[in-house]
């Protein structure tokens, strides 16, 4: 079987074909049916992985609702709320809004029994919604998160005459990853000899795959040899084959010391042939080296 050819070039990234199971944003993509489960089933899960506006939007609607809310039972028993005008909606929601802020009350002020039984519960219910809120809004700061940047392709070029697939890591923060390790697999459709159709995992063993100290770059790199699941494949095979990249990087952030994780896909389209990735480091007259960023993502034909 022959090796990887070196003379092909894939297609433009602007005719990239859509894929069912990869968007745009790297994130699978799957139509789940017949699955019980909901996301309100699982209500943490599902505020703590929203996006800050969303987080956001959903705490004021959900603050003014039950302002709303409790605003329609003062309004159930006239004349509840000392010197507000009878009937009028917008100072029993500002009322609501004091008691539960517990900021203390102006002119207005409950005058029943029933007033004061909502009084008590709305301020157990703004108690218990203010730990709430201030538990999840921390949650969600102190989620570990990677400033990790990937090459926007892969390259296939010769390393010591052998076909070599390589791309690039770096990390962005001004600060340390302990014990970073990367890990890539390949995912291509194939059909069995009983001609069912699979999506098939094959990891890919990478010449380094750990280092002790990640602060600048890293080029990973996976030798396509026989013992290769890349060896032989040519573009039209990959492409035919849906053939995706998957890597995962695992480290110890030493800022906040927690575990932390990136990943990032590489489509048919992305892994170019016949190309070597540019040199981006230098050195000053002082001895200082450089790293320019600029050029992270730019590569050279062999």
């Amino acid at each position: 079987m022959d090796k990887a050819p070196r003379t092909l070039l894939p297609t433009r990234r602007g005719n990239r074909k859509k894929r069912f199971d990869v968007v745009s944003n790297r994130r699978f993509d799957v139509i789940r049916k017949g699955l019980l489960h909901s996301h309100w089933r699982d209500p943490y899960h599902l505020i703590i992985t929203l996006d800050w506006p969303r987080f956001i939007g959903l705490t004021v609607v959900s603050y003014v609702a039950i302002n709303a809310l409790f605003a329609l039972l003062y309004l159930l028993q006239a004349d509840s709320i000392k010197n507000a005008r009878p009937g009028s909606f917008l100072d029993a929601f500002f009322f609501s809004v004091q008691t539960m802020a517990t900021i203390g009350y102006g002119a207005m002020y409950p005058q029943t029994d029933y007033a004061n039984l909502l009084v008590s519960l709305e301020a157990l219910v703004g108690l218990m919604g203010v730990a709430m809120g201030t538990g999840l809004a921390f949650a969600r700061f102190s989620r570990p998160t990677a400033r990790v940047l990937f090459s926007r392709v892969a390259v296939i070029a010769p390393l010591n005459g052998i076909p070599t697939l390589m791309f690039r890591v770096a990390n962005e923060r001004r600060n340390q990853i302990l014990e970073a390790q990367l890990g890539v697999s390949l995912l291509r459709n194939e059909i069995t000899q009983e001609g069912e159709f699979m999506r098939r995992f094959y990891d890919l063993k990478l010449i380094r795959n750990q280092t002790r100290n990640f602060s600048l770059t890293w080029t990973a790199m996976h030798q396509i040899d026989e013992s290769s699941p890349l060896y032989g494949e040519t573009l039209e095979s990959m492409t035919e084959a849906e053939t995706d990249i998957v890597v995962t990087l695992i480290g110890f952030d030493e800022t906040v010391a927690q575990t932390l994780h990136a990943r990032h896909y590489y489509l048919t389209d992305e892994i170019l042939w016949n190309m070597r990735f540019v040199d981006i480091f230098s050195t000053k007259s002082d001895g200082r080296r450089v790293i320019d960023y600029s050029r992270f993502h730019d590569v050279t034909p062999v």
